[in-house]
């Protein structure tokens, strides 16, 4: 059983920077692809980033691609979302996931993450 625990939101102007920080326990945390995943009032979950489980494969969403990157510290047991150039579309709980890493590409689809973390709010004022 994998525990994940986001830090890191707040509230910020357009155009500041934020860095998530997801810390996790249990389990083996560098055999997991990780992700970035956010959901906006009224909106559904939508993926945002992932990270293979050796750090050697990122994937990213067409609205953070060039603003946002994903990095993984494998003796931490710490991913991070750091988070540049904020819209304020980019308002949203932001969710931390895990799960098995079968062929270490990381993967864009919620269904093949098994753990998820309780969530940390990202505010972005215009």
């Amino acid at each position: 059983q994998v525990q994940l625990v986001e830090s890191g939101g707040g509230l910020v102007q357009a155009g500041a920077s934020l860095r998530l920080s997801c810390a996790a326990s249990g389990g083996t945390f560098s055999s997991y692809a990780m992700g970035w995943f956010r959901q906006a009032p009224g909106k559904e979950r939508e993926f945002v980033a992932a990270i293979s489980r050796g750090g050697h494969y990122t994937r990213y969403s067409d609205s953070v691609k060039g603003r946002f990157t994903i990095s993984r510290d494998n003796a931490k047991i710490t991913v991070y979302l750091q988070m540049n150039s904020l819209k304020p579309e980019d308002t949203a709980v932001y969710y931390c996931a895990a799960g098995p890493d079968k062929y270490g590409m990381g993967y864009t689809q919620a269904p093949v993450y098994d753990y998820w973390g309780q969530g940390t709010q990202v505010t972005v004022s215009s």
